[in-house]
């Protein structure tokens, strides 16, 4: 059942390969995303692989869950996309663990404005930083970012965990969760894959 699941996610790896073998810079990163296409239309999309990112992750001991479509398509969502969002617990203990995974792919930090930020212990007390790696870009969020009503805490403290034929643990939202972060946020990509995930 664990290898379906990540079966899943490794199929779109390679259904976005294929898509974007081709494609032309359009000069537009994943926070430059259209909010009904969504970011398999932006450059990040091309070679875009998550598994690099959240095996190191795993080595390094940072419990980071996945948000966003990469955890819709861990349930079962055939949407597409071209980034991964990453949520924490935000404790101070973890920012180490971060920076060593991130930096163990070559990773590198932006902040909103698009400003480069020292990959380092500081950069993670933001209560939201930008990153971008050779095989995903996307943001890494802590509880304390302002999510209107949701407690995403809880969210964290009930995640699930799946476990890859290397021993890399992958932590992602519950369904009913994700689905809630969905509707809160409201964009027309985002109610269109809450409905599709309470169809599944």
């Amino acid at each position: 059942m664990e290898q379906e699941i990540l079966n899943r996610l490794r199929d779109a790896v390679r259904r976005t390969e294929e898509l974007t073998r081709d494609r032309g810079v359009v000069g537009r990163g994943h926070d430059d995303a259209d909010d009904s296409v969504g970011t398999i239309g932006t450059d990040d999309a091309c070679g875009f692989d998550p598994f690099p990112l959240l095996r190191a992750l795993h080595r390094a001991g940072a419990r980071a869950v996945v948000i966003g479509q990469v955890a819709g398509i861990l349930h079962g969502s055939t949407e597409l996309t071209g980034d991964l969002d990453l949520l924490w617990d935000g404790d101070p203990g973890q920012a180490d663990a971060l920076v060593a995974a991130f930096g163990a792919v070559g990773g590198s930090l932006i902040d909103d404005d698009g400003a480069a930020l020292p990959l380092g212990v500081e950069a993670f007390r933001r209560d939201k930083v930008q990153f971008a790696s050779p095989g995903a870009s996307g943001d890494c969020c802590t509880p304390a970012l302002p999510w209107g009503s949701l407690a995403v805490a809880d969210f964290l403290g009930r995640a699930l965990t799946v476990t890859d034929s290397d021993g890399s643990e992958i932590h992602y939202l519950r369904r009913a969760d994700l689905i809630s972060m969905r509707r809160a946020v409201g964009r027309p990509k985002d109610l269109r894959r809450a409905d599709e995930l309470e169809g599944l």
